[in-house]
């Protein structure tokens, strides 16, 4: 989807089309969602919203309604559900879809990415961007390409040049921080990736690198899952006012504690592995995990570890933003049976 969250709130709200705005907290916390309006002056998702209004003094920011972008993903997974049932959710605005055998039975994948584009529109009054191509690598950064409200096909014959002009920073799986350590190394464009050897990039990436090596020459070996894993669970709150008593901390805990039990016992879901985040005023940020043999049970269970989670951490500064995060759940993965099959492509076109 594009610009999800700020696109809602600007569908739901008529009068902020066309405007600079954000979805989150203003005073305090971090931009959710930045319209495309927004992005001309620099805002970005998971900036503090300080910098953001610096960057766009105009920036209008809009309080988020999860439910409603809750509402609306659920109505767009029913429109992939209508050509095939893989599917795999990234997030309430993202999902791979594999349409090698569809249930409409529709030879074009260029077709169906269309026809979803178009459906998504005529059911929600919002626009989506696709990706059409062989593998979810290909097919994830082909979708940012013509973005908004586009598509872009990268097909089998041209693959292989494609990704040998590939900016290095456009490779999905490649951060701000990695690129820049390829830049030092002048990697710039595919090709550059391309000539370094398998033990090389091994050693200067780690097991990063022999993914780098696979994808730049677009093998990438992934399938698509429908029923993709839950490995963690959590909540986190960003405060008006940082927090400097341990008394009201305490509460801010507790109350994290309760909403992380409501979330997971509507899901039945247990797990052994206790995080607390905490963000400090001047943004440093600090994590302390607790794993025991049994499961959590609750949220008394969960205070109890977050207090003494709390008593490690290695400064008395202020806090910004506490959170709590339950992993090494009790879901188990469910295995697929991978078959590999032709998918027909029409000719390349740039739409």
């Amino acid at each position: 989807m594009d610009a999800f969250y700020a696109s809602v709130e600007q569908h739901d709200q008529p009068e902020l089309k066309g405007k600079p705005i954000a979805v989150g907290g203003e005073h305090r916390g971090v931009v959710a969602a930045a319209s495309y309006e927004a992005r001309k002056f620099g805002v970005r998702s998971a900036m503090s919203s300080k910098i953001a209004k610096e960057k766009c003094p105009h920036l209008i920011f809009v309080k988020p309604r999860f439910h409603r972008y809750k509402e609306i993903s659920q109505k767009i997974r029913e429109i992939f559900h209508e050509y095939t049932d893989l599917v795999e959710p990234l997030s309430l605005d993202e999902a791979y879809l594999d349409v090698t055998e569809n249930k409409k039975n529709i030879e074009s994948a260029n077709e169906i990415a269309r026809e979803i584009r178009q459906k998504i529109f005529e059911e929600t009054g919002l626009t989506a961007s696709a990706g059409i191509s062989v593998n979810k690598f290909l097919a994830k950064v082909a979708s940012d390409i013509n973005k908004p409200n586009g598509q872009k096909t990268i097909h089998p014959t041209q693959i292989l040049d494609f990704l040998e002009e590939l900016p290095i920073e456009k490779f999905y799986g490649i951060g701000k921080v990695t690129a820049n350590k390829m830049y030092s190394l002048q990697i710039f464009k595919g090709k550059d990736l391309k000539a370094k050897s398998m033990e090389e990039l091994a050693r200067l990436f780690g097991k990063s690198g022999i993914y780098y090596y696979n994808v730049v020459r677009g093998i990438h070996h992934g399938e698509v899952k429908p029923h993709r894993i839950q490995k963690s669970v959590g909540v986190e709150h960003t405060f008006w006012d940082d927090i400097n008593e341990d008394e009201e901390l305490y509460q801010k805990l507790k109350s994290l504690s309760e909403e992380l039990e409501s979330r997971l016992s509507k899901r039945e879901i247990k797990g052994k592995t206790l995080t607390l985040k905490i963000k400090y005023k001047d943004f440093s940020q600090y994590t302390r995990s607790k794993t025991q043999e049994v499961y959590y049970e609750n949220a008394e269970d969960f205070y109890e570890t977050a207090q003494k989670l709390w008593e490690l951490r290695p400064y008395n500064k202020a806090i910004r933003l506490l959170g709590l995060s339950l992993s090494n759940l009790n879901t188990e993965e469910k295995k697929q049976i991978s078959v590999q099959l032709k998918i027909p492509f029409e000719e390349f076109e740039k739409e």
